[in-house]
């Protein structure tokens, strides 16, 4: 992902009347305002693919909830070209987030220059390259073409899909105390024969941290691992296949250290290993490969599910995090579907 310059450009507009919304937003715009709440920004392009049918009909939307006043937007500087629009919650969208949960948007963490804030963050590369990795992995299904799935080609055939995405900042009230992962998700697969069923830990590198300290977060997972007794797969990803060699040394050297290193499953893949003449590139595709003494090759995501024989089975969502809850002092949001329901996406009203 480029680097890029912090100046923002932002279209003035008088919001309306959080009131007189009620008859304007539909149930795809309220799933809008609550991803973007999660997880903090969100391109036009990542946007189409999780709620719209085409781009053209996502630009034409997220415009118009722009001139509501509930979306904000930016577009950084590029050394070469443009970028794409940045959505993020303005105001009255926090209003109204906070109005379901009956609260403020003070507590919901909203607090004012919320779009600058985010824009101007040194850390935006980083949540921007999270939230891309995840909608690629969350638009599997549509992404695939169906010839794939009856060759075994693409992603291995069957049917992929991920139920769960929870950003870093949930994940950090959840499990702060012991480990910070960039996310936390649940992907399926399921085929004629079985589900393949992976809860996982991403830990998304951009090259910026010292790989001593970025195998050192295993010690973190350890002690949540020994703490909740659930064992959960921990995914590296790294820009490059050098940088991939490296941090898999240095995660060696940790990982022998570990009181139970089978508490702590590890794979790791390179952003490089994506085929660039392929339709639709992501981290589903076989680019992954287990940590540890013996490996058969790349291998695909799902198929991981059945690597390690320490894994716990996937527990459910917990209730706290289907309904709003205080955390920490914040009311917490119900975590969104990481895609729009297909009604909504074809919801013809809203154009």
């Amino acid at each position: 992902m480029n680097q890029r310059d912090r100046h923002t450009t932002r279209t003035p507009r008088s919001p309306i009347d959080p009131m007189h919304l009620v008859s304007k937003l539909t149930a795809r715009d309220s799933w809008i305002l609550a991803m973007l709440h999660e997880h903090r920004v969100l391109t036009t392009m990542h946007l189409a693919a999780l709620a719209f049918p085409t781009e053209n009909l996502a630009r034409r939307r997220l415009a118009r909830l722009h001139s509501y006043g509930v979306l904000d937007r930016f577009r950084p500087l590029l050394p070469v070209g443009s970028a794409p629009s940045h959505w993020v919650l303005a105001r009255a969208g926090a209003t109204i987030l906070a109005a379901q949960a009956g609260t403020e948007p003070r507590k919901l963490g909203y607090l004012p220059h919320h779009a600058e804030t985010i824009a101007h963050s040194l850390h935006l590369n980083h949540t921007l390259g999270i939230n891309e990795w995840f909608t690629a992995l969350a638009t599997t299904d549509h992404r695939t073409d169906p010839a794939d799935a009856s060759t075994g080609a693409g992603i291995g055939g069957g049917t992929p899909e991920l139920v769960i995405w929870w950003s870093q900042t949930r994940a950090a009230r959840r499990w702060g105390d012991l480990a910070r992962p960039d996310g936390y998700g649940r992907y399926t697969h399921t085929t004629t024969a079985e589900t393949a069923v992976l809860d996982f830990f991403l830990e998304y590198d951009l090259a910026t941290t010292s790989l001593p300290r970025v195998a050192a977060k295993l010690f973190g997972y350890a002690d949540l691992a020994r703490s909740t007794g659930v064992v959960t797969p921990v995914l590296f990803w790294f820009p490059s296949l050098a940088r991939e060699k490296h941090a898999r040394v240095a995660l060696h050297k940790v990982w022998a250290k570990l009181p139970n290193w089978q508490q702590v499953p590890v794979a790791t893949a390179a952003a490089a290993l994506l085929d660039p003449d392929a339709p639709h590139p992501g981290p589903a595709d076989r680019v992954w490969i287990p940590l540890g003494p013996t490996t058969s090759g790349r291998l695909f995501l799902h198929e991981l599910a059945a690597v390690w024989p320490a894994r716990t089975v996937a527990p459910p969502v917990p209730e706290s995090e289907q309904v709003p809850h205080t955390s920490g002092g914040l009311v917490s949001l119900p975590v969104p579907p990481p895609r729009c329901p297909a009604l909504w996406r074809e919801d013809p009203s809203a154009p």
